[in-house]
């Protein structure tokens, strides 16, 4: 059985906050993590890939919730209304 744990170098350059990053990019290496958890895998490994998904969860979450706020404008008034 071949080991496809992904690298945890590649997951702090992943989850590093990088603004540029694709959410599509990022829900994707989420559905490939839990792929390969359906897989035969052990346990630990298994527990590295569910925290290199919640990383990853939290990424997208923090870049919507910036995303949210990037819509809000300010009105003629001086007050926040969606975009």
């Amino acid at each position: 059985m071949t080991d496809h744990t992904i690298n945890e170098n590649e997951t702090d350059n992943i989850t590093g906050k990088k603004e540029n990053e694709n959410l599509e990019d990022l829900f994707a290496e989420v559905e490939q993590l839990i792929a390969h958890m359906e897989e035969d895998i052990s346990l630990d490994e298994s527990f590295v890939c569910y925290e290199q998904g919640m990383k990853k969860l939290k990424h997208c979450s923090e870049r919507i919730d910036s995303i949210e706020k990037k819509m809000l404008v300010l009105n003629e008034q001086g007050m926040l209304e969606e975009f």
